[in-house]
């Protein structure tokens, strides 16, 4: 990849609504042209590639691994992300994330509906993300997962009550 992350935030006004689908392997096989803008790159530059290109890496791994065990399952997910584009600057984004099928159940892809993050939401998960990094980069996955449990714990709620607590964070401003 080789892009180098800077401090320049790249806007998601309140009328973007940034849009990808995934294959089974997490590549990207549709994006719309808001996608391509915040993440500067061409459709040639991300179409079959991993959506992970654009993943800053001040993301916890943990918010990746529940969201695709959750998926795997066949649940929606609703988490906040910030990714990094071509130019090193990056962009905050509620994302919900789910499975779409064919009309005979199987697996069609994944979708990502995403949006401006809410500035209440923000200043909570921007410090918990920093603490959930610290703790892999400390004792790994096990570590990580045991700080988000105790996050939501926080928040009566729980791994499987995730979404919720994202859903009723991005409400929040």
């Amino acid at each position: 990849m080789g892009v180098t992350p800077t401090d320049v935030e790249h806007e998601v006004t309140r009328v973007d609504i940034v849009v990808s689908k995934g294959d089974e392997e997490g590549n990207i096989i549709y994006a719309n042209p808001i996608f391509f803008k915040l993440a500067g790159y061409t459709q040639g530059e991300l179409l079959d590639k991993p959506h992970s290109m654009i993943r800053h890496p001040e993301m916890p791994k943990i918010i990746f691994k529940y969201l695709w065990d959750r998926l795997k399952s066949g649940e929606d997910v609703m988490t906040f992300v910030k990714n990094l584009s071509k130019d090193g600057g990056f962009y905050w984004v509620f994302a919900h994330v789910r499975v779409a099928t064919n009309p005979d159940g199987t697996f069609r892809n994944y979708v990502s509906t995403r949006r401006a993050m809410a500035s209440g939401a923000r200043g909570v998960i921007e410090p918990l993300y920093k603490k959930l990094s610290e703790a892999e980069q400390n004792g790994g996955m096990e570590a990580s997962q045991k700080v988000l449990e105790a996050f939501l714990a926080e928040n009566g709620a729980s791994l499987a009550t995730f979404s919720d607590v994202m859903q009723t964070l991005q409400k929040s401003e």
